[in-house]
Formats: C-alpha cells, structure tokens, sequence
C-alpha cells in the first residue's frame, strides 16, 4: 500500500506506550487517526485527549470499523480473537502489526535497526540525540520517552532515513514473529545477547536463534555493528559473506572515572565529559559513534553532542541528589541489565553503600525456572533487597516463591525479600542515607509506591 493511499487509519489496543505514540505521529501527519482498547491508563489517555483521538469509551467496538478504514494496526495487546481484528478481516482491511507498519511507510528510508537483550533503548536514544544537535532529518521509533522528543515516533515523508529500536518480542498476537526481523534493515546493531522472555522462547538456544536470524537479514552492501565482548554476538555475528557485508565490532570506550564523573579519552578531541555513566553506556556510545560515523557524523560533531546527552527516562535516572545520596531508577528487570545496572552505580561511587532495589514483575523473573539466571546479579550492592507482589504472581498464574528459592537463585544469603510494598518503603525512608546511594530497579511500579516521597525522604535523611 502506497503511504498516499493512507487517510483513515484505525489502531487496535491504542493504549500501549508505543501504539498511542504511533497514534500521534499518525495524527501529526494529519490522517484520521481512531482506536481503541479495553483499558487506557496515563499518560497514553492525557496524551490522546489532548489531540482529540482518544476513544469515547473503552472496549471493543467492531461495528465502528467499516470500508472508510484504509488500514489496521494491531497492538500486541490484542487478543487473536479481537472482535475489532475479526471485522476488519472480514472487511479485507489490510492489518499491519507495528513493525510492518513502519515497515510499509519507510521503505524508500536508510532504515537502521538497534537490537539486543540490554542497552537497545540507550544506543537509539544516543543516535537520535545527536542527529537532533546537528539539525539531521530523521525518523524514529524508540521505546522511552527523551529529553527534546515530544513522541516517541515519528514518521515523516522527506526523512532519508530512520532509527528503530528493535526488540526481538512478538509483533503481533497473530503471526508472533519478532519485531526485529520485520523491519528489514540496512544498519544493524546487536548490543548483547542473554536469554529473556521465558514465556515465548523456552530456552537459550531458541532465544539466541532470533538474534542469528536477524544478523542474517543483513543485505549485501549492508552494516552489522556487533558488542565483541559478548560471547553470545559473537556466536550470532561470525561474518559468513565478508566480501558483500560489512562487519564492525565494538567495546568499552576508554574512559576514566574522576569524583563521579565519567571522562571519555579520544585521540583527537582530547578528554571528553559525560554525563552518563557504566561500563555498559560505555559500550553504548561505541556503538552509536560507530552507526554516526556510518551516515557520515564526523567524531568531532559526535563527542560535542553527547556531553549534554542525560540519557533516556528511567535508565540510570537520576531522580535525586544531595550531598552524600544519590537515588537512581532503571527499567532493568532481566538478569544481564540488573547486574550491569548495580555494578556501574558501585564503581562510579565505590565509597558509598549501594541499596539496590529490584522488582520482580515480568513473567520470566517470576518464573521459578528462570531466576537461576539472577546468580550473582546483585553481588555488588551493600545492601540487596527484591521485591514482588504476590497478587502479581496470581495474576500471572504461576507457582509462589519463597525466601529461600530467591536467596539460592541469587546465590545471595544476605538478600531482603520484601512481599509488601509499604513494608518496603517504611524500610527505605527510615535508612540512614548518610554516603549510600538508592537504586530502583523494576519493569513495574512497586505497586504504586510513591516515589516522590520517597525520594524526599532519602534526600531529607
């Protein structure tokens, strides 16, 4: 389907955080832009209000859908017997998962995809930040909101090329291919590979697999930008057609560490201070510098725009700061990002005590058989604490977990499991905070623990 074609198009389960950005990127091009879902929470239903496209009611409405709509995209959210998708197949209108879709409307783009299991969100994000200081077009699709972004997509038709966040989850409740083998790249990055989404891919090898298939859709006169630190890419990234592709690895940029600031060290552009910070963001720059100097970003023009990059919401999140305490929060909840995430706030500030905080809410960090994975994951923090809800596990339908099962997965006997979220922050807000640092690691919320006081109190402390 040409994008000409395109004046009405209908989203199915608009709440999620990617799909109501689409939504909005769609209405900002001026098409008529509908949906719906069964639940819409904030701020997708501020967001949508504020545009006059959020639905009227929630729930699913598949008399509205008729000959007028020009496409269907499916959230993966829905469920394959949705009423709205069963109409609109019945209607021959064409359905699109969210991939696809991007897909269709930036054919005629550079399009350069960022896969992995951790550090995806960050490496987009710097590339994005950059192309902005130097005034590039480009599209995108990332999956955190930035600082200078109003949406989290864009779509427009004079771009030349796009940047895609490639997650190797399902597109879709219907085909459940991953998004990444949908977009077909011509740069790709794979940042790191460890197992995740127990749920869809039962073990290693099948998780792995998705990455080779990836790797392998690489074209002939394409990128593939690989971490050659990880044993994993590595087993994924072996150049199989050197002579038509070409094979970039990267590692930790050099770098030193002064009073809690991070310095890069760069042959040309001397020192260079940042503001993000661990081993893994140092990676992270190393692959967005090599993509920018792939669509021609010169070093120079790379190092000045980085130096105000904050990073993306809720990676390494400063969300307060005194004198001797710092609080952080991370979306880490999968055992590779926990462990990099609490070992890079350590040794940034190695004299003070790290209370790491992880929220168990995806269903692989629930799954009994998966946490083995968490081994170690939380070694580095002075003071080790996991939290779940136990209506969370209920919901989920899975096996409770106990003490000793979490204490033995982590391989740590002086881990504090906390079942009760007031529990929790009673804890935290009556710690001494003299010289210890807070980190907030969760995919969740805590069960709608109120972080702003929390936060005061820390800084009060």
């Amino acid at each position: 389907m040409e994008k000409k074609d395109l004046k009405h198009i209908h989203l199915i389960a608009v709440g999620g955080s990617i799909m109501h950005n689409l939504a909005l990127a769609l209405h900002d091009k001026g098409l008529k832009v509908t949906g719906s879902d069964d639940e819409i929470f904030e701020p997708a239903k501020s967001r949508l209000a504020a545009e006059g496209i959020l639905p009227s009611e929630e729930g699913w409405f598949p008399e509205k859908l008729d000959a007028s709509v020009d496409a269907v995209i499916l959230g993966m959210h829905a469920r394959p017997d949705n009423p709205e998708l069963k109409r609109a197949q019945e209607l021959n209108i064409p359905v699109y998962s969210f991939p696809e879709f991007i897909y269709e409307q930036s054919k005629d783009k550079q399009r350069i995809v960022i896969g992995g299991s951790h550090g995806k969100t960050s490496i987009t994000s710097l590339i994005m930040h950059v192309l902005q200081q130097l005034g590039r077009k480009f599209d995108y699709a990332v999956g955190a909101q930035l600082e200078g972004f109003n949406r989290m997509v864009k779509l427009t038709d004079d771009a030349p090329l796009i940047i895609i966040e490639g997650d190797e989850y399902l597109s879709d409740p219907i085909k459940r291919i991953p998004k990444f083998h949908l977009y077909h790249h011509h740069i790709a990055v794979i940042s790191g590979i460890s197992w995740d989404h127990i749920n869809v891919f039962p073990d290693q090898d099948i998780y792995r697999e998705q990455f080779r298939i990836f790797a392998e859709m690489t074209p002939k006169a394409g990128t593939l930008i690989y971490n050659q630190d990880d044993e994993q890419v590595q087993l994924v990234s072996v150049p199989r057609n050197p002579a038509d592709i070409s094979y970039i690895g990267y590692t930790v940029h050099e770098h030193s560490i002064k009073n809690g600031k991070t310095i890069l060290h760069t042959k040309k552009e001397g020192d260079v201070e940042i503001q993000l910070f661990g081993e893994h963001n140092l990676r992270n720059i190393s692959a967005a510098k090599e993509v920018c100097k792939k669509i021609g970003v010169k070093a120079s023009d790379f190092y000045a725009a980085i130096q105000s990059f904050k990073g993306a919401a809720k990676r390494l999140e400063k969300i307060g700061e005194s004198d001797s305490a710092n609080i952080y929060r991370d979306f880490a909840h999968a055992p590779s990002k926990v462990k990099a995430t609490s070992e890079a706030v350590k040794k940034q500030f190695p004299q003070r005590d790290l209370v790491a905080v992880l929220e168990l809410h995806t269903f692989s960090s629930l799954n009994r058989n998966f946490i083995p994975q968490y081994a170690g994951a939380l070694a580095l923090a002075d003071e080790p604490i996991v939290y779940f809800n136990p209506k969370t596990i209920e919901h989920k339908r899975m096996e409770m977990l106990t003490e000793q099962e979490l204490k033995d997965a982590f391989q740590n006997p002086n881990l504090h499991i906390y079942t009760d979220s007031e529990a929790l922050q009673q804890h935290l807000t009556s710690r001494n905070w003299q010289n210890a640092n807070l980190l907030l690691m969760s995919s969740g919320n805590y069960n709608n623990m109120n972080l702003e006081a929390l936060t005061q109190a820390v800084l009060n402390a």
